[in-house]
């Protein structure tokens, strides 16, 4: 068995296949590519270590069905979504059946880059219970206890007019504390907050 861990690409979308081999050959880093979550299911040998990426909406079964089949299996790998769209229900039900990360397409190859190394660097690669990023823990430990509240109704999906008539502060204020939960986070979107969000529900981030 081959114990170099490998990127293990699902997408349906040649040009995806062809862009992300490009982008890893680059680097250095080996990669296999399959066009269906079938496809992958025939070829895979369980153990071999590596990382999925893996597009949300395939004909057929599609990723997060693919999620749920490989944990009927007990085929632990870290998973990391592509979506062209995407919604936070969606993100949330990904990260809590313990998927990495849920990025948007068209994808930043560099931010794509320092995933893979980042989960390559993990003592274990059997993914799916892969310990969060403790960057994650520092963006929230700067939240004040507002922002925090604020930041939960958010991904919850409360407009801004609703989180302001709940906590009794005028619809500008929750603009504000808003706007510096995105910037304090690093989350360029609500996707990214609702990830980030759902990765720091542990003790350790409860008691800071």
């Amino acid at each position: 068995m081959n114990n170099q861990p490998n990127v293990l690409l699902i997408d349906d979308d040649p040009s995806v296949r062809e862009s992300l081999t490009l982008l890893m050959e680059t680097i250095g880093i080996p990669i296999q590519t399959y066009d269906s979550a079938e496809a992958f299911l025939k070829h895979y040998c369980p153990g071999e270590p590596g990382c999925l990426i893996l597009d949300v909406n395939m004909p057929g079964m599609n990723g997060p069905e693919l999620q749920l089949e490989l944990a009927k299996r007990k085929i632990q790998l870290p998973i990391i979504f592509l979506t062209g769209y995407g919604d936070i229900p969606m993100t949330v039900k990904t990260i809590k059946a313990g998927a990495i990360d849920f990025m948007i397409k068209p994808i930043k190859g560099k931010l794509l880059i320092d995933r893979i190394r980042a989960i390559f660097q993990q003592d274990s690669l059997k993914g799916a219970e892969v310990n969060p990023n403790p960057l994650c823990y520092v963006r929230m430990s700067d939240l004040t206890p507002r922002e925090r509240e604020v930041m939960s109704m958010v991904v919850a999906g409360f407009t801004n007019k609703e989180i302001a008539r709940q906590l009794s502060i005028s619809h500008r204020t929750v603009e504000i504390h808003r706007a510096r939960v995105m910037e304090k986070t690093g989350a360029s979107n609500l996707l990214e907050l609702a990830h980030l969000c759902e990765q720091s529900r542990s003790p350790s981030v409860a008691d800071l």
